[in-house]
């Protein structure tokens, strides 16, 4: 190893240190509600398009295939972006990223108020997709980054459950706007919040472990600086001393130094990395095929396989994301004591249990839906909001927003082929195949976890992911 690159280490090691000895604070909080407030607009806005269909559906005479195409491009779009924004943020900050993902989400939602045609719709979504699906893991990963290794796991997924806060406040709101006063106020509503790139800029420092990373090391030291600042202010008491590595953090780096020489997608496929890359993608894929297969489908088979009213399918649709939400807070309540691993398997397990209970009932009844598929909610959304946490702590600073986008691109993976899986075998009329098939995706998920994943908790970020 060259003397720059031991210096490298040395200032990554110092700035991983510094982060570990601060306290909870205002501070931590501040940013959180920043960057939580951004990437609740952006899961508000991936949401909207599952309520507005039943009234583009009668708008603009779409079969069920033309349907499936306008659920779906935008994860198309989430996909593509998902990978370009991980590369991205591994380059030039994590913060630009999430400011200019958010102004294009924004902008776009007011084009897709303006639209006339199918076909301009789709163009508009594929090209917001690009900037939900980009910001959402890079906003994970820079929160990731500035949290120490002590209950990181409440302090991430509390930020996290801003995403299904956003899903279900989308719902809500979607709800009651979409029968009120069409779906084009709908979008126009979701275009207010672009102001907060703005804010972003200006309020949020960039990740002091990126900066260390790419050889700031001067603008790394100034930036912890003015977070110690911040912190010691808002708790009114002096800074611990810094300590050192853990043992098993300094031998943990002494053997890494060949995968320390690998980045990009060569990287998440090099050493340790390369296992990590594949479960975490197969746990991406399978939990949020699951989801979405579901979510996306609820509102359209309340209507035409039930008969519902539009209001009363929107409002049976929101119960379960409502449901969902609850599954978030349980999993972010119980991820440091039980670990990534546990929580994560066994919502999975607990997912396909249900669907397979609901498949076995044979989905009589609206309400018996409603129910079986709401309970199902807790696990799945329990499991996927783990994947926010867990992804990012399995990568180095290096190539850690690609990682994690590469996970994005998975899940948007699910998102594309979970509607279109239920809606093949929707087509024949029968309810009851579509929760068998998400039971037995959920099962496959289970697997994964219990056979490839390792468990991260209370460990820090640079012994994970050296």
């Amino acid at each position: 190893m060259t003397i720059d690159a031991s210096a490298d280490r040395a200032v990554r090691a110092a700035v991983a240190a510094r982060f570990e000895r601060l306290p909870m604070s205002r501070w931590h909080v501040t940013v959180r509600l920043i960057v939580g407030a951004v990437t609740f607009f952006e899961a508000f806005d991936q949401l909207l398009i599952a309520y507005a269909m039943p009234q583009l559906r009668d708008e603009w005479r779409l079969t069920d295939s033309a349907s499936t195409w306008l659920l779906t491009v935008g994860s198309v779009g989430m996909l593509i972006g998902a990978v370009l924004s991980g590369r991205l943020a591994d380059r030039i900050g994590r913060v630009k990223v999430i400011a200019l993902c958010v102004a294009v989400s924004s902008v776009a939602n007011l084009a897709l108020a303006a639209t006339t045609s199918s076909g301009s719709f789709m163009a508009v979504r594929f090209i917001q997709g690009l900037a939900i699906g980009g910001e959402v893991p890079v906003a994970a990963t820079f929160i990731a980054e500035i949290t120490r290794s002590h209950r990181r796991g409440r302090f991430v997924l509390l930020y996290e459950l801003v995403f299904p806060a956003g899903l279900t406040v989308g719902a809500l709101v979607a709800a009651w706007v979409v029968p009120l006063l069409g779906w084009r106020w709908m979008y126009v509503l979701a275009a207010v919040p672009g102001v907060l790139c703005v804010l972003v800029q200006r309020a949020v420092p960039e990740s002091p472990r990126w900066l260390a990373e790419h050889g700031r090391a001067q603008e790394a030291a100034e930036v912890m600086t003015r977070i110690e600042t911040e912190v010691e202010r808002a708790t009114g008491k002096p800074l611990p001393p810094v300590a050192g590595p853990s043992r098993d953090e300094a031998a943990t780096g002494a053997g890494a130094a060949q995968e320390a020489g690998a980045s990009g997608l060569r990287g998440l496929f090099t050493g340790r990395y390369r296992r990590r890359t594949l479960v975490i993608g197969a746990l991406w894929f399978t939990g949020y095929f699951v989801n979405y297969g579901i979510t996306s489908w609820l509102p359209t088979i309340y209507q035409n396989r039930y008969g519902l009213s539009l209001s009363d399918a929107l409002l049976y649709s929101t119960v379960t994301a409502c449901a969902g939400l609850a599954g978030c807070l349980a999993a972010a309540l119980t991820v440091d004591s039980a670990g990534r691993r546990r929580v994560i398997t066994v919502c999975l397990s607990g997912a396909a249990v249900v669907l397979f209970v609901l498949a076995y009932l044979g989905a009589r009844t609206p309400l018996q839906v409603l129910v079986w598929t709401s309970l199902a909610a807790v696990f799945f959304f329990g499991s996927n909001i783990c994947l926010y946490l867990y992804t990012p702590e399995l990568f180095p600073t290096r190539m850690r927003a690609l990682g994690s986008s590469v996970g994005g691109a998975l899940n948007r993976l699910g998102v594309i082929l979970g509607p279109i899986v239920v809606g093949m075998v929707y087509a024949g009329g029968h309810v009851s195949p579509v929760f068998a098939v998400l039971g037995a995706v959920a099962l496959a998920g289970a697997a994964v976890a219990v056979l490839g994943a390792e468990e991260t908790a209370g460990r820090r970020l640079e012994e994970v992911s050296p």
